[in-house]
């Protein structure tokens, strides 16, 4: 990870949707139903999934990931005029099992075995990561996986963050954060973890406090990164 050593790093956390799971899964599956309305769906869906949680936790409100991503879909099918039946249970029904990226998997298992903690830190709720979790075939390779359900805040606030550091008790420097949303690794970087940005679209860098150590276009090849 740029100047780090894995020898200086305690843990690894990891964001789940977008960075281990893939967000469009739950879309792509429904491609046949959809058509020419894949793409759009699969990205109305996720930005209006995220601008949510930005503005309730601007607000000091909270409402569960569950039912903002239920609240999301449902603005997604009526502005692009989707009205099949049975099409939004069956994408919220998907969603509770989207795909890993193939990368996933080996690098979580090439970064345990080399004696490196393991988390997840998500907006999801307990309930859809446990189910993201278990379709994978992830269980047994997370020490923790934590909701911010448990504060009561979505990322970026610290709170969020400060949830990974007193479940692992360890301190900011001594944990890397790992997240394929820019604004979640600038904020992690921010909060004072090490972070690695996964730019799996290619995305022009944040103007956002905080700076990531290390950008990759998937998570291959992270466990000899923090050893760069």
């Amino acid at each position: 990870m740029g100047h780090s050593s894995i020898a200086n790093l305690r843990a690894c956390v990891f964001d789940a949707y977008g960075t281990l799971f893939d967000v469009a899964g739950a879309a792509r599956r429904c491609e046949g139903e959809l058509g020419g309305k894949f793409a759009p769906l699969a990205a109305l869906w996720r930005q209006k999934q995220l601008e949510t949680t930005w503005l309730l936790a601007a607000q000091g409100r909270h409402r569960d990931f569950w039912a903002v991503t239920g609240d999301a879909l449902d603005f997604c099918l009526e502005t692009l005029g989707i009205d099949t039946p049975g099409l939004r249970e069956r994408l919220m029904r998907l969603y509770l099992t989207l795909d890993a990226y193939p990368e996933a998997g080996g690098v979580l298992r090439a970064l345990k075995a080399k004696g490196m903690r393991l988390a997840i830190l998500s907006n999801g709720t307990p309930e859809m990561l446990a189910a993201a979790v278990a379709s994978a075939g992830f269980d047994g390779l997370f020490e923790a996986v934590l909701s911010v359900e448990a504060v009561g805040v979505y990322k970026p606030h610290p709170r969020a963050y400060q949830l990974a550091l007193d479940s692992l008790a360890l301190r900011a420097h001594e944990v890397a954060f790992v997240s394929a949303n820019a604004w979640d690794a600038h904020a992690a970087s921010a909060f004072g973890m090490r972070t690695l940005w996964c730019n799996r679209s290619g995305q022009a860098a944040e103007r956002l406090p905080g700076k990531p150590d290390y950008e990759k276009p998937t998570l291959a090849g992270l466990a000899e990164a923090f050893e760069a």
